[in-house]
């Protein structure tokens, strides 16, 4: 249902407060994401187990969306639902002046979670489109060469055994006004705002066919993008998780054959322990 289809999307068709498919209610969602997050928990562990066992697969969910659209908060109770020993996250801010220096695919390379992990990304490779073109800081044609060395890049990691789960957090300017006015009345929320985030917020419209563009570009069969309504933060979360939920079924991680005779051990252990 949220998956997009490059031959027709269209973000501005998309309502950012609809609950398509799934729970109707919060409360309906709540008791759902407990049934996901004990699957989720579950396939994490087998996959985390077939990596120690020296498996290549992994799983790299890009979260991308507006200021407040959710993705802290998508992290907090899609990503902690499962066991952080098995999680690596990174979070995109503007490029360090190091960063600078290089491609712009060079520091997303170094945050590829290694075989058996679930990698989030908070921002991603997608910042170097989006930003570039609404803010006009390289020419037209540098940002759109980009959506394909995105999709090589992408190709690439999906042929080392990376499953990428792409989720744009889609929200209206409704929403995010208010959310935006929360945060300044809430004194313990204040540390989110930045005072910049109100130009942002004036390039609203731009943000949007910038990034309608980028998913219709670069969605694809090995990395395929999701519009997830962003609105109601309860189906957000749910949305996310399923489609998490989805990705891990169909990699369908498997536990490593063990490389000793457990009845050996077995019987070792019974007839011999060292401390009986």
């Amino acid at each position: 249902m949220f998956l997009v289809d490059p031959a027709e999307f269209d973000l501005a068709r998309v309502d950012p407060a609809a609950t398509p498919v799934g729970p109707l209610a919060k409360r309906a969602a709540a008791e759902a994401m407990t049934s996901i997050g004990e699957q989720l928990d579950q396939l994490q562990e087998i996959l985390f187990a077939e990596g120690l066992g020296g498996g290549r697969r992994r799983v790299l969910l890009v979260l991308q969306g507006m200021d407040t659209s959710g993705k802290g908060g998508t992290i907090r109770h899609v990503a902690g639902l499962v066991n952080p020993q098995g999680l690596r996250i990174a979070s995109f801010k503007k490029p360090t002046e190091e960063e600078s220096r290089h491609d712009f695919l060079w520091r997303i390379r170094r945050e590829v979670p290694p075989p058996g992990y679930i990698g989030v990304f908070d921002r991603s490779h997608y910042e170097d489109v989006l930003v570039p073109r609404v803010e006009e800081l390289v020419p037209e044609s540098e940002w759109r060469d980009r959506y394909r060395r995105i999709n090589a890049f992408e190709h690439e990691l999906a042929e080392q055994g990376v499953t990428i789960v792409k989720c744009f957090l889609h929200i209206s300017p409704e929403r995010q006004r208010e959310r935006l006015i929360a945060r300044l009345e809430n004194p313990v929320k204040r540390w989110k705002y930045d005072p910049g985030d109100l130009a942002v917020r004036g390039k609203f419209s731009l943000y949007q066919a910038a990034y309608s563009d980028a998913l219709r570009e670069c969605s694809t069969a090995v990395a395929p993008w999701y519009a997830i309504p962003a609105d109601r933060k309860w189906y957000r979360n749910w949305a996310v998780a399923q489609v998490l939920l989805e990705a891990l079924r169909d990699l369908a991680p498997v536990y490593p054959r063990p490389t000793y005779d457990p009845r050996v051990e077995l019987a070792k252990i019974k007839e011999r322990d060292p401390l009986r």
